[in-house]
């Protein structure tokens, strides 16, 4: 009897040992190796080129044209995205011109899906440099904060901030929507450190880091890439929901539109230099 006993209580302890490995197994595959994403990521990432087709993008005698870095980035960024588990929709996946309505069209057809709009700056000052990140809709912050958090904080480029600006592609989305700048390709630097596989696979990653990252915004503001227990801050912003010369130049520009009903109807093709083409040169450049 205390033989079998002994034996019987061996077996309990294997079984015992046997279910508790089982169990850490369990939860080392499906606990903390969970991301941001166990929040619950949206069915779809919408993800808009800037620029494309006869739009060029950036400004008159620039060299880089900014409609392939973007196309880069994007194409990038669905290869990231896709292999994390989302549902990626390109407004372009080639050098073609889609019209703003488009792009918004296709962000909307999601009910539950984010817009991503990656674009590169320009100036008339060679000096102008860094990143930033536009936003409009209130509930578009948190995503302009993890995505900003990210590309500014792992760019070697100055940190411009993020801004609230009514561009058409995040006025006109009715999902969360945010607009990249990558950078100044008219800045010899930056313009240099764009046309490098490794940078644009390095933006494509820090993108996909802060859509990852868009639940774990926190509350308290800072402009510091510096989070602690897995919180990303919430970013301040710079409200340029109301400038004087945007304003100005749709005064002009309606304009020269005209009166005529001929006129009148060919009001899509100025609308690519109202949201997409960087107004940013038309700001001071600090």
């Amino acid at each position: 009897m205390p033989r079998n006993l002994q034996q019987f209580r061996l077996t309990a302890a294997s079984l015992s040992l046997a279910s508790l490995t089982c169990a850490g197994s369990v939860w080392a595959a499906s606990g903390p190796a969970k991301t941001p994403q166990s929040s619950g990521p949206p069915a779809t990432v919408v993800v808009d080129a800037g620029h494309g087709g006869f739009d060029r993008g950036g400004i008159p005698g620039q060299r880089v044209p900014e409609k392939e870095m973007t196309l880069d980035v994007a194409q990038r960024l669905k290869g990231i995205l896709l292999a994390n588990g989302y549902h990626v929709v390109m407004t372009r996946d080639s050098d073609v011109f889609v019209p703003l309505a488009t792009r918004v069209a296709i962000g909307n057809s999601y009910r539950n899906a984010i817009f991503v709009c990656i674009h590169f700056n320009s100036a008339n000052r060679m000096g102008a440099e860094g990143i930033e990140t536009y936003f409009y809709n209130r509930e578009s912050l948190p995503l302009a904060s993890a995505v900003h958090y990210f590309v500014a904080g792992g760019a070697p480029s100055a940190n411009r901030g993020v801004r609230r600006r009514g561009f058409y592609v995040l006025r006109k989305t009715n999902v969360p929507a945010v607009l990249v700048e990558c950078g100044f390709l008219t800045n010899p630097t930056e313009a240099q450190y764009a046309q490098t596989t490794s940078y644009r696979q390095k933006l494509a990653d820090e993108i996909a880091a802060g859509i990852r990252g868009r639940f774990s915004v926190s509350g308290a503001s800072s402009s510091t890439r510096v989070a602690t227990g897995g919180t990303i801050p919430l970013q301040p912003y710079i409200d340029q929901t109301n400038i004087r010369s945007s304003k100005t130049s749709r005064s002009k520009h309606s304009h020269k539109i005209g009166t005529g009903s001929k006129s009148s109807k060919k009001k899509r093709s100025p609308k690519p230099t109202e949201s997409e083409a960087s107004t940013t040169p038309k700001q001071s450049d600090g």
